[in-house]
């Protein structure tokens, strides 16, 4: 009950965080240098032309006209029409997240299974060789930049090795997979095809990869760090100088600590995923959220931008709530 209450505060809060959103994105993205107009019609439109699209898109309206009519739109589940493509922005975010989420999903999980058992291993060998090795490692991969990093695997994984398929979707076409969620490997499970989940999860490799090396380099630090105080506590020393074996200790005392952490680690890590997933979108030809949302800043789609930043939004307080719920649950010194 008192988790539930906690929930249901947070959820109101959400309200006005979004709101704030809203109207901050409204603003922004018109005083971006460009004209939607302009840039979909091109140079040769006449004034004609423009003038009858802005009426068609409402741009013709005033400020404040144009907000209320998004306000409303937004209470509705309208969330515009896309100016560069004329279709319902919520039907096109419909068939992009799917991608974007089974994309991050799994790096973040790969790299917080990844980062827990390095992070702590490494905490228990600490100034050892293999604990400087992984340190080594995650001072190289927090240096690199994901579209390079994204480069190196196509060149390695695809063009050199040939283990992995081209970089040009997320599924064979003559696969027949039927499209359901919009995640490839999810639609591929639920209609039982065998095929397309093998396409599927071949063509996930790489740009999993990418995504995984990124966000583990940090992640990694700050767990070795978490294990490391939490082996020099006095509360952990004293559970071994009362004779617990090792393996207790391992996983009653250090792992446990170290998962305390674990869940606001894992929330900043997906701000960083959602952040990275753009680049690695658009160097896999991935046609997910991050690349409809770049395309869309590109072209000065207004209804798109203002769509992908609440959406993005709303995922980072959803996120941030579930790692409190977690961290709770984890610890009970902690009251919500």
């Amino acid at each position: 009950m008192r988790i539930l209450r906690f929930v249901i505060r947070r959820l109101l809060q959400l309200i006005p965080v979004l709101l704030g959103v809203v109207v901050l994105t409204f603003l922004l993205v018109r005083v971006l240098p460009g004209d939607p107009i302009q840039t979909i019609l091109g140079p040769n439109a006449t004034p004609e032309d423009a003038a009858a699209a802005r009426a068609r898109y409402g741009l013709d309206q005033p400020i404040w006209k144009q907000f209320l009519d998004y306000l409303g739109g937004l209470f509705t589940g309208d969330l515009g029409t896309s100016i560069q493509s004329g279709a319902a922005v919520g039907g096109e975010v419909a068939l992009r997240i799917g991608p974007t989420l089974e994309l991050v999903v799994l790096s973040v999980s790969l790299a917080l299974v990844v980062a827990v058992g390095l992070g702590i291993w490494s905490a228990r060998n600490a100034d050892r060789f293999g604990d400087h090795s992984i340190r080594i490692l995650a001072l190289i991969g927090n240096s690199m930049p994901e579209f390079w990093l994204g480069l190196v695997l196509i060149l390695v994984g695809y063009s050199v090795l040939g283990w992995f398929p081209a970089p040009s979707g997320r599924v064979d076409p003559d696969t027949n997979l039927t499209p359901i969620s919009g995640a490839d490997l999810v639609d591929a499970a639920l209609t039982a095809n065998g095929p397309a989940f093998t396409s599927a999860l071949a063509h996930l490799v790489l740009p999993v990869a990418t995504l995984a090396i990124v966000i583990v380099a940090p992640l990694l630090r700050s767990v070795r760090a978490s294990a490391l105080e939490v082996l020099h506590s006095e509360s952990y020393v004293a559970a071994g100088a009362h004779g617990l074996r090792g393996r207790t200790l391992l996983r009653g005392y250090l792992t446990r600590a170290t998962m305390v952490r674990v869940p606001s680690l894992a929330a900043l890590v997906f701000g960083t995923a959602i952040g990275s997933t753009v680049l690695v979108e658009y160097v896999y030809s991935w046609q997910g959220f991050g690349q409809w949302a770049l395309r869309g800043l590109l072209y000065r789609d207004y209804p798109v931008v203002q769509a992908s930043v609440v959406i993005i939004a709303f995922a980072y307080v959803l996120v941030f709530l579930i790692a409190d719920v977690v961290h709770a649950i984890l610890d009970p010194r902690v009251k919500i």
